[in-house]
């Protein structure tokens, strides 16, 4: 144990003997499969029909745009987690390199976002639950998992990596199998469904060719095409930047942020253009129709009936794993913001495990009453909650690339941590000593700042989206009265 980790005497007010830092208990294999299972949810394995229905096959283009951009943006951040790792990463880092206001924003803007996902996936956790047994109330099995996972996330932050390694396992299993069998279905050119043979030149000669759609157009249902998908595909890739939040409580952060930064590019080119591009070549993309999984349709065209069931247990896993990663990154981020003095100081103790136990239970306990929110009024709950949950997320994106050139400013006037490689050094010196570069710093940035505004102005096309960006306006006015009010009480 380093010096760094080593427990201080109690103090006098605490029960229990309270860690100088959080556990850096992260092996290397948790980080990865962390990082892995973030990109892969409910949102691949139920939500590409919706992607797939705006823009037919060129959706892999925009798969690749969107992971280009999230590449960059989670590359700006473990940037920053490298040299400086620490909890509530961009909250810190914000706090840190720009200004407690931007640090009070991001932090809590973050926290409110994982809620919400957490709020939506508890509630939908009893459908999968109902698959199997349809005499067990919704509530329950939300209530039952969460017990089941706020309990696994006071155990230690170790057990939180064990649970996630798995989860993702099954994921990553799950994935790879419906690649494999959709590449058997090609090769060997066994029947399908839909009478069409299964060959990747169907993303060319079905349903209108590869751009059915075009960039952007309008029909009945709306607008439509490669552009509008952009939007689906952006929010799809939520969660990845749980890399930096995990940083502080990581064995080797400088080896292991970086490398499982790096691997983003092949999960993505793997796990979504992959196994998109497998399932439009052995199901006509046009009879994907959001009725039941694309996951489910490729082995349904070709008689394998029983995937269904075995999709079912997936996506219950997934949606564990989403409240899992959440409660763990909201914990943290409360925990950061309490050490900040952006949040009441009772959220800043850590237990005898190194776990912020109230930010954990109070995490929980307001999920759990938006979760009643849901069951009790579902119309308003998805409608207007999951709108700033979604802008959120582009909040988020926004505040970490504006952070990041920040970070570069002061570690250029000679401003870097104390106990990293930067210290001592500035200008051209400390740029060039930064172990973990952001490729083209000067410029990705901004070319990244543009594409997240190009989405924003995207939304303001779809109905249901443009109420996400209004709500996304009142949401950064509440944040910034908050603040507001929370300084003149000091």
């Amino acid at each position: 144990m380093s010096t760094t980790d080593a427990p201080k005497k109690p103090r006098e007010t605490d029960d229990v003997p309270v860690p100088a830092t959080l556990r850096k208990s992260l092996k290397n294999r948790h980080i990865q499969l962390i990082a892995l299972g973030g990109a892969i949810g409910t949102g691949l394995f139920y939500g590409s029909s919706e992607s797939i229905a705006l823009a037919g096959p060129s959706i892999l283009l925009a798969y690749l745009i969107g992971g280009f951009a999230i590449f960059m943006i989670v590359r700006a951040l473990s940037e920053m987690s490298v040299e400086d790792p620490k909890a509530g990463a961009f909250s810190y880092y914000a706090t840190r390199y720009w200004s407690k206001r931007a640090g009070f924003i991001s932090g809590w803007n973050y926290w409110f976002n994982y809620i919400l996902v957490s709020m939506v996936e508890l509630a939908v956790v009893g459908s999968f639950v109902n698959y199997w047994f349809p005499a067990i109330p919704t509530w329950v099995s939300a209530a039952v998992f969460l017990v089941l996972i706020t309990a696994a996330n006071l155990l230690g932050v170790s057990k939180f990596g064990e649970f996630e390694f798995w989860f993702a396992i099954i994921k990553i299993v799950a994935v790879i199998a419906m690649i494999i069998g959709g590449l058997a279905v090609i090769i060997f050119a066994l029947p399908t469904a839909s009478g069409i043979k299964a060959s990747f030149a169907n993303w060319f000669t079905v349903g209108g060719g590869f751009f059915p759609n075009g960039l952007m157009g309008h029909t009945n249902n709306g607008w439509t095409g490669l552009l509008m998908a952009l939007v689906v595909v952006m929010f799809s890739f939520g969660g990845t930047e749980l890399i930096g939040i995990t940083a502080g409580e990581t064995e080797d952060p400088k080896t292991t942020i970086p490398r499982a930064t790096n691997d983003i590019i092949w999960r993505i080119l793997v796990f979504y253009i992959g196994a998109l591009g497998v399932i439009m070549a052995v199901v006509p993309w046009n009879t994907i129709d959001g009725k039941s999984s694309p996951f489910v349709q490729i082995f349904d065209s070709v008689g394998i009936h029983a995937a269904a069931g075995i999709l079912n247990f997936v996506c219950l896993t997934a949606v564990m794993s989403v409240y899992n990663s959440g409660l763990y990154a909201n914990s943290r981020m409360l925990y950061s913001l309490a050490k900040q003095g952006n949040a009441p100081a009772y959220l800043g103790k850590l237990n005898s495990k190194g776990v912020p136990v109230a930010g954990v239970l109070t995490s929980a306990v307001i999920t759990a009453i938006a979760v009643v929110v849901v069951f009790v009024w579902p119309e308003f709950a998805f409608n207007y909650l999951m709108s700033i949950a979604t802008i959120a997320g582009i909040i988020n994106w926004t505040m970490i690339m504006f952070t990041e050139m920040k970070f570069r400013k002061v570690v250029e006037a000679g401003g870097a941590p104390e106990d990293s490689d930067l210290a001592g050094k500035s200008g051209q010196e400390a740029l060039d000593a930064i172990h973990f570069k952001l490729p083209f710093a000067k410029v990705t940035p901004w070319v990244v700042l543009v594409f997240l505004a190009l989405v924003v102005v995207l939304m303001c096309f779809s109905a249901s989206y443009r109420i996400a960006v209004i709500a996304g306006v009142i949401w950064l006015a509440i944040l910034f009265v908050a603040y507001q009010i929370t300084q003149a009480k000091k």
